[in-house]
């Protein structure tokens, strides 16, 4: 784990209230698994809680780690403030990732909304050895970009896109549209992030089809270090903690999708 001041290369806003911030931490970008995540600290002292942001990608060749991130709240609105002139510290990375150890299997890979935030790198990793499609679900065409640079990792033609308002892709949402090709392709896997209903009705997609799912869960963290409870989970293993022992589980071992104790909006946002 690397605790450490890191210069910023670019800080976009590349979606209405999405931001890709990219830093330079060459010693990281060894270390890091898709799925993973880092701590980010606000240099404004009242906002004194580090912000968990998902790793979106790393460039192994520049030394450099991509954010994906949605302005929510003082944290992260003092992150979009942020220029290529200053620094960042950084925590992590953190907790356990996807495995990308599969080989020659046909995969889908689902998000929705800010779960698109860890697929990018998983995407790279999966689509060297595997038959690998994207579905994606989003409000509107307003986040074009996002889905765009989502094709340097994955062929257009294996992207597909459903939009609330149909001004995108599929009007609908993107379970349905997962559905949909799931009775013209078998999948032998599926990987996924994003809202707790998507997960949910997913979940239940995988069982009755009898497909390996996991997710990746979003979940407010004050630590990212299991020294709190704020991200506990019930699993069938027992009680698990979101940031120590995911995010990503098999969606098979999970009880409930989101813990009941939650810590405030403020310190997370």
């Amino acid at each position: 784990m690397f605790l450490k001041d890191c210069k910023i290369i670019s800080n976009v806003n590349v979606a209405l209230n999405y931001f890709i911030l990219t830093v330079e931490n060459r010693e990281a970008v060894e270390k890091v698994r898709a799925g993973q995540f880092f701590m980010l600290k606000c240099k404004n002292e009242a906002t004194f809680l580090r912000r968990p942001i998902s790793l979106h990608n790393c460039d192994p060749l520049n030394g450099t780690l991509e954010f994906l991130y949605e302005v929510k709240g003082k944290g992260t609105l003092e992150f979009s403030k942020l220029s290529s002139d200053e620094t960042i510290n950084i925590q992590g990375p953190l907790g356990n990732g996807f495995n990308v150890e599969e080989k020659n299997k046909n995969i889908a890979i689902v998000g929705g909304g800010m779960g698109m935030a860890p697929l990018k790198l998983l995407i790279k990793n999966l689509n060297l050895n595997n038959n690998v499609k994207l579905f994606l679900g989003v409000h509107s065409k307003e986040y074009i970009n996002v889905l765009k640079s989502f094709e340097t990792v994955i062929e257009k033609e294996n992207i597909h896109i459903a939009s609330d308002d149909g001004s995108i892709g599929v009007k609908g949402n993107v379970v349905a549209i997962f559905k949909e090709e799931l009775e013209r392709s078998k999948f032998d896997k599926i990987y996924s992030c994003g809202p707790e209903k998507m997960l949910e009705a997913l979940h239940e997609v995988a069982v009755n089809n009898n497909i390996l799912l996991d997710i990746s869960l979003e979940e407010r963290m004050a630590c990212g270090v299991k020294a709190c409870v704020g991200c506990s989970i019930k699993t069938k293993e027992g009680m698990k903690k979101i940031c120590y022992d995911g995010p990503v589980f098999s969606s098979s071992k999970i009880i409930e999708l989101h813990p009941k104790e939650k810590v405030e909006n403020s310190c997370c946002n």
